[in-house]
């Protein structure tokens, strides 16, 4: 999973079968802002206000240091690896405006492949590669109030597109999961012998979701007609439940159920809420997304993630503290697990990853 400091343990099965966390000691000299574990969880980055990225190669229950990664000029707020189809590659979001993308060329050795610098007018605040049938592309979320798309193409160049979001300032920004959808055959729905139904499967056009300083989550797609990106309609279920303060995270969930949307948002109100659209009776054309609040807590909630399988969400919260969550067959949510900080006074410079 996707984690921040406080971050969750890396879990690992030991001779026991008892699942072990592991206690990275970073050294890094401020500080730390995020911990990402890469897809296979095998590689740990760890970003930090020092202004650098710590690598660190994890293996059973240890760890090594792999590298350390410099350019940045200000704190490095979030990182994302992108699927491995394309390499070891990992991008990192600062302070400093930009967005730097590095590549491991060989065990330990990196190279800086683009530097987006001044990329954005203000701090970039979150950085997430997109789900890897869409290419080699990544979004990143600005306090100037936009969000940048970076795609990589054909011809090894980098193209930009910027989305305007809230103006207050974007500070999360999260992908669809890639999926299929149907479209409806002008032929009728009677299904002649031609047509077995497969002609009408569509891939998904690219979604985002977006958390921002205007209390708001705001939602995008990529039209695939024009290939522009659009903000959608936002129509909640229930307008009463919503964030009263700044946005710190989004997550959108993998997909469990077909055609049903699931996206988390975590606020400085101490509140997470569950928003769902479509999936209800096989109604895939549904575009309201019903929110529900699955828990209040004693402090701001920073960050929030979800397990590959999409059933489980981390949450990690001002407490020092990351619980873990699961939805009940009656839509409840019930804490199934809790993790303490037990860095003890040094918690700037010891981070932990989940895996």
């Amino acid at each position: 999973a996707a984690v921040a400091a406080p971050a969750l343990p890396t879990v690992v099965e030991t001779d026991q079968g008892k699942a072990q966390p592991i206690y990275v000691d970073t050294q890094h000299d401020d500080m730390v802002h995020d911990a990402q574990l890469d897809y296979y969880g095998t590689k740990l980055a760890t970003s930090s206000s020092d202004r650098t990225i710590k690598v660190y190669d994890v293996s059973g229950n240890s760890y090594s240091p792999n590298a350390t990664l410099t350019g940045h000029s200000g704190p490095i707020y979030q990182l994302s690896w992108s699927h491995p189809k394309y390499g070891s590659i990992l991008a990192s979001a600062s302070f400093d405006s930009s967005v730097l993308i590095h590549r491991e060329s060989r065990p330990g050795e990196w190279i800086l492949v683009k530097a987006f610098v001044g990329l954005h007018d203000s701090s970039v605040n979150s950085v997430a590669f997109a789900p890897h049938e869409y290419g080699l592309c990544c979004a990143a979320g600005s306090s100037d109030g936009r969000v940048s798309v970076l795609s990589h193409e054909v011809d090894d160049s980098w193209t930009v597109e910027y989305l305007k979001d809230t103006p207050l300032g974007v500070n999360a920004v999260s992908w669809a999961p890639y999926g299929v959808g149907s479209t409806t055959s002008t032929g009728g729905g009677g299904g002649g012998d031609a047509d077995n139904g497969e002609d009408d499967v569509q891939p998904n056009p690219p979604r985002l979701v977006t958390g921002g300083s205007d209390n708001g989550i705001r939602f995008w797609s990529k039209d695939a007609t024009t290939g522009t990106w659009e903000q959608e309609a936002f129509e909640s279920a229930n307008p009463d439940v919503g964030h009263k303060d700044w946005v710190r995270d989004v997550a959108w969930a993998p997909n469990v159920i077909p055609g049903r949307a699931v996206v988390a948002s975590c606020s400085e109100d101490k509140t997470v809420i569950i928003w769902k659209q479509g999936g209800e009776d096989g109604d895939d054309n549904n575009k309201v997304w019903t929110p529900a609040v699955l828990h209040e807590f004693d402090d701001p909630v920073w960050r929030v993630s979800w397990s590959i399988t999409g059933n489980i969400l981390a949450v990690s919260s001002g407490d020092s503290t990351v619980t873990l969550w699961k939805e009940g067959l009656d839509g409840s949510w019930s804490q199934v697990s809790q993790v303490e900080d037990v860095a003890g006074g040094n918690k700037g410079d010891e981070a932990v990853a989940g895996q």
